[in-house]
């Protein structure tokens, strides 16, 4: 039983309502609720009903490989988002639609998913990082014990924040570190209870996942922590390219590194592995880690999913 009082199937079933959308009209789509939401939208929430949107406007056997997302405004969660798609392109091997998250009259995410009808060829799977098992490490509950001590309450309160997915970082996790270090993180993840076996919501769960700490890898050159530091952080834009079935029961190993941060902004990328270093998925974001000394430390709180 989570924190909130809710089993790990009630977490989990809690996000595959998320991801069920009420269709309006030909290509336009009504996003659900969280129930019990009030703060700014989780940006993964976005793009994952927003990929869902997309998929219900393919006809046939065409599969995502991949999605790019531009975040025009910060949202919020406790409203509905309408989702209208657009069929730019279809053929006989690959799709194209766009799709634009609405709400309150005004834009807040463009995303462009691309499709293409599974075919066999030239195969290749570089060697993954070797990162320590999983079952050995601290989860975030664990880690909010661990960390309590000197850090703001709004740092117990995101690690202990209930999820349908189980984290457990390598090492001390970006936001908590207190010094420099090398841009790179790794955390292993699950859902915590079983979904449905559709490949498309199993995207488009991984499409939610995608967007947690991948930014943060941008702040760990600088040692500093946006829980201590005066700073605002948002998406810009993300992307995500599919590789092959995501088996969100077991442990993923989501491994991120940046190579550039300026002008306000900071730049990573990710990669998404199976315990056996089959590769899953890659991914991209662009951030604004800006500096804020006009603003309190801690406002802006990153989202757990």
């Amino acid at each position: 039983m989570s924190l909130s009082g809710q089993s790990s199937f009630e977490l989990v079933a809690g996000l595959v309502a998320l991801l069920n959308l009420e269709q309006l009209d030909r290509d336009l789509y009504r996003g659900p609720v969280k129930p019990g939401a009030t703060g700014r939208i989780f940006g993964g929430q976005v793009v994952a009903q927003a990929l869902m949107a997309a998929e219900r406007s393919i006809d046939d056997d065409k599969v995502a490989h991949s999605l790019h997302a531009y975040f025009l405004r910060a949202g919020n969660e406790a409203q509905p988002l309408i989702l209208r798609v657009e069929r730019d392109f279809e053929g006989g091997s690959f799709a194209n639609r766009r799709v634009i998250a609405i709400q309150n009259g005004a834009p807040l995410l463009s995303l462009t998913a691309s499709f293409q009808r599974p075919e066999t060829g030239l195969t290749y799977n570089a060697p993954v990082a070797p990162a320590p098992s999983p079952d050995g490490l601290p989860s975030l509950t664990q880690l909010a014990d661990r960390y309590g001590e000197g850090w703001p309450d709004s740092v117990r309160q995101y690690l202990q924040h209930p999820s349908a997915f189980e984290m457990r970082p390598v090492g001390q996790p970006a936001f908590l570190q207190q010094g420099e270090g090398p841009p790179q993180t790794q955390t292993w993840f699950r859902l915590r209870a079983p979904v449905p076996d559709s490949p498309a919501l199993r995207r488009a769960i991984l499409a939610y996942v995608s967007d947690y700490a991948l930014l943060s890898s941008a702040l760990l050159p600088h040692g500093i922590s946006m829980f201590k530091t005066s700073m605002q952080t948002a998406s810009l834009d993300h992307a995500v390219w599919f590789h092959d079935e995501a088996p969100l029961d077991q442990w993923l190993l989501y491994s991120t590194t940046s190579d550039w941060a300026g002008r306000g902004r900071g730049h990573a990328t990710g990669m998404i592995s199976t315990q056996d270093g089959k590769i899953i998925a890659h991914t991209a974001q662009e951030g604004l880690i800006r500096l804020r000394p006009d603003r309190t430390a801690g406002g802006t709180i990153p989202h757990t999913p």
